[in-house]
């Protein structure tokens, strides 16, 4: 390994600096903003589906927020097709990194186990998951169309049981975790040692500034490649790593939604420098879409605050304005569900509080405030 002078000299550029200063303040004031919010909790779940659908479209896959939502909740009502399955996997990742303390992600041992996709609920590699996914789905098909003369019992059982094998699909149970075919894993590469020598160049950036270590950290790992499968993963430890260096205490960064946001990525050609400034960018464009987001939501939370004038103290309307905060988008089964109330009351209540219907549909609707 090249000594910390030589090894940062093609960065000693003044291009440098203005994205640098640009991305440490964003980031600070999000932070900050969040510290004394009072939609936080509800900022931080949202943002983990915003970045695991950004995840998804980096690689050329659309995932709607509705569908990532109801798979979430185990309410989903079609069969989940392999980027909803991928998409929910990056989404547990990302709480499981959120979830844990700012340190934990970037040890050895915990690498090796988000590497190897251990402790969510056994979700296999995204490329198993997908081929797994394949054959249940058309196994899914098969049971659930019953025979013309089939008695109506027995539509409802081949009904129930597909469902029931839907929310399993969902929740990773029961996949198979088929051999490695050589024609997608390179039988010699090492994940683990690739993953060891990128987490060293990770403590060769502590005497950098956090946000200019994180950018060299995502160019390192595009370049570099240490994992065979999950490439979303190095954004994601990345985002912990500015945790850890105290840029970021009170969220998660969305790495993945500023890589999509931010200008025209620099071709494989390009040198180090524009490289870093691109991820640099990122990380800016990262921050200013949160401070966006927080702003429209927090204007939306007062509009709908505002419902309440006249309300009695024991109305549930509170209860639904919490909910619709800390979930995107709401059916009524889970309205149902999180307030204990029946489906009919909490259509009244979606209703009473003029939230907006997203799906255009006439059945499995669903509200919120995007």
């Amino acid at each position: 390994m090249q000594d910390n002078a030589s090894q940062w000299n093609g960065l000693a550029s003044p291009q440098l600096l203005a994205p640098l200063a640009k991305a440490e303040d964003r980031l600070a004031r999000l932070d900050e903003t969040l510290k004394s919010s009072p939609i936080k909790d509800g900022w931080i779940t949202r943002t983990h589906y915003q970045d695991a659908i950004a995840s998804l479209a980096l690689e050329g896959e659309l995932v709607h927020l509705e569908d990532l939502v109801l798979a979430d909740a185990e309410m989903a009502v079609r069969t989940p097709t392999h980027e909803l399955v991928r998409a929910k996997t990056y989404l547990v990742t990302r709480r499981q990194i959120a979830d844990n303390a700012s340190g934990w992600t970037l040890s050895r041992e915990n690498l090796n186990q988000l590497r190897s996709g251990a402790g969510e609920g056994d979700f296999c590699d995204d490329t198993d998951v997908a081929g797994a996914a394949t054959d249940r789905s058309a196994n899914l098909a098969r049971r659930a169309e019953p025979a013309l003369d089939d008695t109506l019992e027995d539509a409802f059982a081949a009904l129930d049981s597909a469902l029931a094998n839907t929310r399993s699909a969902l929740a990773g149970e029961f996949l198979p975790r088929p051999r490695r075919d050589p024609f997608l894993y390179d039988p010699d590469r090492n994940d683990e040692d690739d993953l060891d020598l990128w987490r060293g160049q990770l403590e060769h950036t502590r005497p950098l500034p956090p946000t200019l270590a994180a950018a060299i950290a995502l160019d390192d790992w595009d370049t570099r490649q240490p994992l065979q499968h999950r490439p979303w993963l190095g954004r994601l430890i990345t985002a912990a790593m500015l945790r850890q260096r105290a840029k970021t205490t009170t969220h998660l960064a969305c790495l993945s939604v500023g890589v999509r946001a931010a200008p025209r990525r620099p071709n494989s050609m390009a040198g180090q420098s524009d490289r870093v400034i691109f991820y640099l960018h990122a990380l800016a464009a990262a921050a200013d879409q949160g401070l966006a987001d927080h702003s429209r939501w927090l204007t939306a939370r007062a509009g709908l605050l505002r419902k309440m004038k006249g309300r009695r103290s024991s109305s549930r309307l509170p209860d639904l304005i919490d909910l619709v905060m800390r979930r995107p988008i709401v059916s009524a089964g889970m309205v149902a569900a999180e307030l204990n109330v029946s489906t009919r009351a909490a259509l009244d209540l979606v209703a009473d509080l003029g939230l907006r219907e997203t799906t255009g549909r006439g059945r499995y609707r669903a509200w919120g405030v995007l």
